[in-house]
């Protein structure tokens, strides 16, 4: 068995267990991935000061750009979060919803969550206006996350909710929705 059968078989094993084992797992997974995003920012910001690199905005140009990213990070975020509750799941792989969400921004993207906090380092990135977190640190947060999603997280989804997650996944892009997506689901 491989490692990555190992992790596997862990994320369903988890995600399938009792509730008690779920519900324990929940905040060190959700505190996991905090602070994990906060190092990110941090190594980022530290890295900027060792190099010598500035604030890439001039005057408070940077609160004003980062402010709308922000807003479209959490509203991501939220609602992502809000149609899992609603289902009786929680946005952390060991304690997923029952059953497929397809519904609120699950109808355009399989990941909005993520599309929301890749905002939010984004945001944070101009926030703090750090070309590391621009151009470095952001995309390979973005890269782990979508090694993990393929190697870990859709192999245990496609074996806990089968056929119907397979044609989800087809029908539906892992992170941007195409501009025609959008408006076809509105309609």
């Amino acid at each position: 068995m491989t490692l990555k059968t190992k992790w596997i078989d862990i994320l369903y094993n988890a995600a399938t267990g009792s509730r008690r084992v779920r519900n324990f797992f929940t905040p060190i997974g959700a505190i996991f991935y905090g602070l994990l995003i906060f190092v990110f920012v941090i190594i980022a910001l530290y890295l900027d000061r060792l190099l010598g690199l500035t604030d890439i905005f001039p005057g408070k140009l940077n609160i004003i750009l980062s402010l709308p990213v922000f807003l479209v990070a959490f509203i991501l975020i939220g609602w992502s979060v809000q149609n899992f509750l609603k289902v009786k799941g929680t946005p952390v792989p060991f304690n997923p919803p029952p059953q497929l969400v397809t519904s609120g921004p699950y109808a355009y993207t399989r990941n909005p969550m993520l599309t929301g906090v890749f905002a939010l380092l984004f945001g944070f990135g101009v926030l703090f206006g750090s070309v590391s977190l621009l151009v470095v640190f952001t995309p390979i947060f973005i890269l782990i996350n979508v090694w993990e999603l393929k190697a870990i997280e859709e192999p245990e989804l496609l074996k806990r909710l089968g056929q119907d997650y397979s044609e989800y996944r087809q029908s539906t892009p892992m992170f941007f929705p195409g501009i025609g997506k959008i408006f076809k689901r509105r309609k």
